[in-house]
């Protein structure tokens, strides 16, 4: 324990006389705060431990929702293995925060409802304390329903609005960094009931005109939203030939709750970077995964567990080494 110290003025902790072993885990660090993991090597982020990281986020998502009865437990559970392999893996980010962001990758929150899963994955990350997780929708939080730059808060660049709007930011921010001559790469994340809205339609026509191959959004495909099944509200159709239609780059990850298969995924679509063409991800999750009697349902896109419901999800999903907050 002596060998860590924490630069303040870097806001990192750091091994001091120690080289660090393969035995030294990611768990150990994670129970520092702030943590900034841009200090940690790249050999701590396994597999497992990426795994490890996707369960605290799911005991965070519900904790929070119940903490407040109010949020989106569902599809935040559904896209946790996505958020985990993204921040701790696949993007080069800085959580020391600068809103320029020059020289790293972005991330865009489209369907700013799973707040829950952001939140907690922007402060598993070490954006801010963990600790503020519980003051999720509370008066006078930062940690907003949907997130906004009002607050400042360390890790949201914007507003999500009405959803159907963050992929026309994610390309703006994507020319900007190739107007820039930037070797980074622009990440969005969207909701397929959130593709029934036009402007969706006018942006991907955008990218594809404008041969945006710095950018990979991916579609969290649940088939689920607030009124029930998308097949049923307004289907969506062939999604793949749709957008293969005009001119995206499509792939499909079967099982976006598998890590090996989103983090192969994401590793997958890197390659297709600087080839002329923008990249999809089409991710078949499961709403509330990892809570059995919210799994599937698109009952808990918006409900709070009670008291035994948390108890039950907590049960569910086992403790972790990281620890809740």
């Amino acid at each position: 324990m002596e060998n860590i110290r924490y630069d303040n003025r870097k806001k990192l902790y750091a091994v001091k006389t120690i080289p660090l072993q393969k035995s030294f885990s990611l768990s150990n660090l994670l129970h520092f705060k702030p943590l900034f993991l841009l200090a940690l090597p790249a050999t701590f982020k396994t597999m497992a431990e990426l795994k490890e990281i996707a369960t605290q986020l799911r005991r965070d998502i519900v904790r929070m929702v119940h903490g407040c009865q109010s949020g989106h437990p569902g599809g935040s559970l559904g896209c946790t293995d996505f958020l985990a392999a993204l921040y701790f893996k696949v993007m080069k980010h800085d959580p020391a925060f600068n809103m320029d962001a020059k020289g790293e990758d972005l991330f865009f929150l489209s369907n700013g409802h799973i707040s829950p899963v952001f939140y907690a994955t922007l402060a598993r990350s070490g954006y801010f304390p963990v600790s503020e997780l519980a003051s999720f929708r509370k008066l006078n939080t930062r940690l907003q329903g949907h997130p906004t730059t009002h607050e400042h808060l360390p890790g949201v660049r914007i507003a999500s609005g009405s959803l159907g709007q963050g992929l026309s930011v994610a390309i703006g921010a994507a020319y900007t960094k190739r107007l820039n001559k930037e070797n980074t790469v622009v990440y969005s994340l969207h909701g397929d009931g959130e593709l029934q809205e036009g402007q969706i339609w006018e942006a991907v026509m955008f990218a594809a005109h404008h041969k945006m191959d710095n950018l990979i959004a991916t579609v969290d495909w649940n088939g689920q939203q607030i009124d029930g099944p998308t097949a049923k509200v307004m289907s969506l159709g062939d999604l793949k030939a749709k957008f293969e239609a005009f001119g995206w780059e499509t792939l499909i990850i079967e099982d976006g709750n598998d890590m090996d298969q989103v983090v192969a995924g994401l590793e997958k679509a890197k390659t297709f970077v600087g080839k002329g063409k923008p990249i999809v991800n089409l991710m078949v999750t499961a709403m509330g995964k990892g809570v059995d009697f919210m799994e599937g349902s698109h009952e808990w896109h918006g409900i709070a567990p009670n008291d035994e419901q948390l108890a039950k999800a907590l049960a569910q999903l086992g403790e972790t080494s990281l620890g809740d907050y």
